[in-house]
């Protein structure tokens, strides 16, 4: 066997290539591919998308328009980790645009319903700090945040 790695697949009822259109403009290193569509004899009129293959920093996924039957929850989120404050802040405007959610200690959900996690780099610093009254106090701030704001965490 030659595995050769590991694609996430995305449910979508049928905004799969909506989704993907969306998430490739907003990462960097992304791009749309290959967009299926249901024959004659399909579970969806003909010619609709059946999958779109995209990639987000340069990782593959998949979405499918497979109808309502499967519904995105928090068990799954993407984290997506962000250098500054207006990183933070355009991505997480973006992600909750148009129907998206706004969440605790970095979550937030798109219009379709996918989690993400918009995570400064240097919340992830503080918590590992060596000095546990740093990280309590990270963790701390953290807890009282949606999108979390560097300056507070410090």
């Amino acid at each position: 066997m030659a595995i050769s790695g590991v694609t996430t697949f995305l449910w979508f009822d049928d905004q799969a290539l909506e989704a993907a259109t969306f998430y490739v403009g907003t990462f960097p290193d992304s791009r749309l591919g290959q967009v299926t569509h249901y024959p004659a004899d399909g579970q969806r009129p003909e010619g609709s998308v059946l999958t779109v293959e995209f990639s987000l920093f340069g990782q593959p996924f998949v979405a499918l328009n497979g109808g309502p039957g499967f519904p995105h929850n928090e068990s799954v989120s993407f984290q997506v980790f962000c250098d500054t404050q207006d990183e933070v802040d355009s991505l997480w405007d973006t992600l909750t645009s148009h129907g998206g959610e706004e969440g605790r200690c970095a979550w937030c959900k798109d219009r379709w319903g996918v989690s993400w996690q918009v995570v400064p780099r240097t919340l992830g610093e503080l918590l590992a700090s060596s000095d546990p009254a740093v990280s309590k106090k990270a963790l701390d701030a953290m807890m009282t945040m949606g999108k979390i704001e560097i300056e507070r965490l410090r």
